[in-house]
């Protein structure tokens, strides 16, 4: 990724039509499944979004691979797919930019304080 790719984005949007070129290949439920995971999971980027691709794609290939095997999306992700998606960014330690908002506030206030 070149600075120009970097400022301008392009290196993802290259990356999230890569990401629909592969769920359209899949069964109708899993592309319903993945619509509902990037509504859940986009709330938690940062102020670019780039600490989700390595995300995404980890729950597109699961997805492919479960399809592959034909399982079916409930059960491979379950009924709450809003839990599964705040599962799976808690893990991978995404933080919002509110998150880091709220870091930098405390440590702020902690020094005003003295403390």
């Amino acid at each position: 990724m070149n600075f120009w790719e970097k400022i301008t984005g392009s290196d993802m949007t290259k990356e999230l039509k890569n990401f629909e070129s592969r769920a359209k290949k899949l069964p109708a439920d899993y592309q319903a499944a993945w619509e509902k995971i990037k509504a859940n999971i986009w709330p938690h980027s940062d102020f670019t979004g780039r600490n989700l691709i390595p995300i995404l794609d980890g729950v597109l290939g699961l997805l492919e691979e479960t399809s592959a095997d034909g399982q079916s999306v409930q059960a491979v992700l379950g009924e709450d797919i809003k839990g599964f998606c705040s599962a799976l960014v808690g893990e991978e330690g995404a933080k919002s930019y509110r998150d880091k908002w709220r870091q930098q506030l405390n440590k702020n206030i902690a020094k005003k304080l003295g403390k």
